[in-house]
């Protein structure tokens, strides 16, 4: 039997217009995810990085009900040293339950990021604690406003719910893991960062370059000038180029986890169902002088 890519399609991304229809609908929760990477290049090729949310963006305006959590501090563990790094188990059950995300909960998440990258975060961390029932805003905030979907500053009213995560743990490797699967037949590796970064030319961290055997696939290939996900033929042509094989486990990294969402959730939109998240990536890997750098 075939792939339903219609089907698999609808279960991962939601239109503008469908969003529309549905805004008031009971158990539907919205969440802008709006946030950003500030990064700066010095001349011989070091980079630097800042980790910020958009709460102020959130207060100027939003999707009517929308609730807001910042990718920097709501969903991720404070105290790990590596820097954005999801939330535990426990964390997860109290900050999602309580602005209103349950377990029957359909969450619709958007951002207002090119490749819709901390949309696909939350995505990829409910999958990780258990919960089916989300979805992207395929366009994001830009695609809300360009069909002239209504806007608000008027904070969502955050009724509590139960969020009781049930972890699969699959979804997301250590840097252990990922140097105990280097060579392997059975498990693939793709970086989601820019070329500059796979290649070693620019470095973000300690050392530039990538893990070995990894392949490239920047996340900036997979959605198109209007910040909406290719179409499926264009997605399959993109994956199927690296040779791909879906019986073959799938590990994604980038540089903090988040990036590497992106790739994720293609995957999963193109029916691929072996798929981890190496969480720590490169702000953790370049830095363990005890794990190999390929250039």
């Amino acid at each position: 039997m075939g792939v339903d890519y219609e089907t698999l399609r609808g279960e991962h991304l939601v239109d503008v217009e469908w969003l529309k229809r549905h805004l008031a609908e009971p158990g539907v929760v919205v969440v802008d995810m709006r946030g950003e990477v500030k990064t700066s290049t010095a001349a011989d090729g070091t980079q630097s990085a800042v980790y910020a949310g958009c709460r102020a963006s959130y207060e100027a305006g939003h999707i009517p009900d929308a609730i807001y959590l910042d990718w920097t501090r709501d969903i991720v563990n404070l105290d790990d040293p590596v820097p954005a790094q999801a939330a535990t188990p426990e964390q997860l059950g109290e900050r999602l339950g309580r602005v209103g995300i349950g377990n029957d909960s359909l969450v619709i998440a958007y951002d207002d990021h090119p490749a819709s990258q901390f949309a696909t975060r939350l995505w990829w961390l409910l999958r990780y604690a258990g919960q089916d029932r989300v979805r992207v805003l395929d366009g994001g905030w830009s695609g809300w406003l360009a069909a002239d979907g209504p806007v608000t500053p008027e904070p969502a009213p955050m009724i509590p719910a139960v969020f009781t995560p049930e972890m699969r743990p699959e979804w997301r490797v250590t840097a252990e893991e990922v140097a105990a699967q280097l060579g392997s037949e059975r498990c693939m590796l793709i970086d989601a960062r820019d070329a500059a970064q796979y290649s070693g030319r620019v470095a973000r961290g300690v050392r530039g370059g990538r893990v070995p055997g990894a392949l490239h696939l920047p996340r900036e290939a997979l959605l198109d000038d209007s910040r909406r996900f290719l179409d499926t033929d264009a997605l399959l042509g993109a994956v199927e180029s690296l040779g791909l094989d879906p019986s073959r486990r799938v590990i994604a990294y980038c540089n903090g986890g988040v990036a590497a969402t992106v790739v994720l959730f293609v995957l999963s939109l193109l029916g691929y169902s072996n798929l981890s998240n190496y969480d720590g990536s490169w702000n953790e890997w370049s830095g363990r002088l005890d794990l190999p750098v390929e250039k």
